[in-house]
């Protein structure tokens, strides 16, 4: 069965997490998008590349979900979840790239 890489699962958590919050206007239902994606990825991370990698990603892509508020504020909502989901997105390639 072929694998979805971990920076994108990362990247479509972050994006499809927001979307479904916006769209639906139901908060708790894009934190569970957010969630899901979050779990998805930190069990592929820690398979790729070890506990390590898999908690220093998972701290990443939380610490995104957080620095896209104030982000927004500054440059919009949209270009803040785009901006933080291509760093977490390069954060996994970069982290797991030699062992997937």
């Amino acid at each position: 069965m072929p694998r979805i890489s971990p920076p994108a699962i990362a990247a479509a958590g972050l994006v499809g997490g927001y979307a479904v919050a916006r769209w639906t206007r139901k908060r708790p239902l894009g934190g569970a998008v957010l969630a899901v994606a979050g779990g998805v990825a930190a069990r592929e991370w820690q398979q790729v590349g070890g506990v390590k990698a898999s908690v220093g990603l998972t701290t990443a892509y939380v610490a995104a979900f957080a620095g896209s508020h104030p982000l927004a504020k500054k440059i919009g909502a949209w270009p803040a979840v785009f901006s933080v989901a291509g760093a977490v997105a390069a954060a996994s390639w970069a982290v797991t790239r030699e062992k997937g």
